[in-house]
């Protein structure tokens, strides 16, 4: 039989309204195992017991502890001195030989050992009991969680039907556009798509960003070749046009006049140079 979702609601605020408590949960077996119990008289914390804690079962436990050990002690001194007193005064008085000590000493051994073997025991029951109360806690405390979260969920459902309503009536022409109207299905396709394309070109821009100072390097010193090129390029020009020149005007009868200018100017050069010694 399926149940609605205020079936749902209404059992988990029940199961909720009801506080979890170790010490409470076991009452009934406590009370059923010692009916006449006293009331409890210890000086540790009622508050801590009527609201536990860790750290006031934790202050519990270690008071419990120091308690138990010594009322071990006082009742192991008084059955000693008890039967030691019955020994020496009886009538006739006991006597303990040296072998009756030894097989005690033996049973002792025995006993200790057997006892050391349940501490064992209880040592891992108690870890097992503490790591199952901590996995419990953790789980109850999740499904606190998810049930808040359950709880606010109505009414973010009902905000999105209104929204998806709003939003409906605003639009009132379907989009020309078509990939506003795909399913989800494609949409998520066409972003997983996107996404793998996306990626790829960062790929390559990384890779060129790596190769970027290379790249740089290598421009550089095309740069410095190519200057020396250009000003050869330049020269070259020059002389071109100065070969123009010189062509143009000696189509007009002026060439050999500038030449014959030339060569004088350049045997004064010469010569001047040679009588002051400077290199050419």
């Amino acid at each position: 039989m399926a149940h609605s979702y205020e079936d749902i609601m209404h059992m988990l605020s029940e199961l909720q309204s009801q506080e979890l408590s170790i010490i409470r949960l076991s009452e009934p077996i406590s009370a059923a195992n010692a009916p006449d119990a006293p009331k409890r008289t210890s000086d540790v914390s009622s508050d801590a017991f009527e609201n536990p804690s860790p750290a006031s079962l934790a202050a519990d436990l270690g008071h419990y502890k120091e308690l138990f050990s010594k009322l071990r002690f006082s009742y192991l001194e008084q059955v000693t001195k008890e039967k030691f007193l019955r020994a020496i005064v009886g009538d006739p008085p006991q006597i303990i030989e040296q072998q009756e000590n030894v097989e005690l000493e033996a049973q002792l051994v025995a006993v200790k050992a057997d006892l050391k073997l349940q501490k064992a025991d209880v040592a891992a029951l108690v870890d097992e009991l503490e790591a199952r109360g901590r996995e419990l806690s953790r789980r109850y405390e999740n499904i606190s969680l998810q049930t808040a979260q359950l709880s606010a969920l109505p009414a973010q459902i009902s905000s999105l039907q209104d929204t998806l309503i709003d939003l409906r009536a605003r639009q009132s022409k379907p989009s020309t556009n078509p990939f506003l109207t795909l399913p989800l299905p494609a949409t998520l396709e066409i972003v997983t798509s996107r996404q793998a394309e996306l990626d790829e070109l960062n790929r390559q821009l990384k890779s060129l960003q790596q190769s970027l100072p290379r790249k740089t390097g290598e421009l550089e010193l095309r740069e410095k070749e190519l200057k020396p090129l250009e000003a050869q390029k330049a020269a070259t020009v020059a002389a071109a046009q100065e070969a123009r020149r010189r062509k143009e005007e000696a189509e007009r009868g002026l060439g050999d006049e500038l030449e014959l200018k030339g060569r004088w100017y350049r045997s004064v050069d010469t010569g001047l140079r040679e009588m002051l010694g400077v290199e050419a």
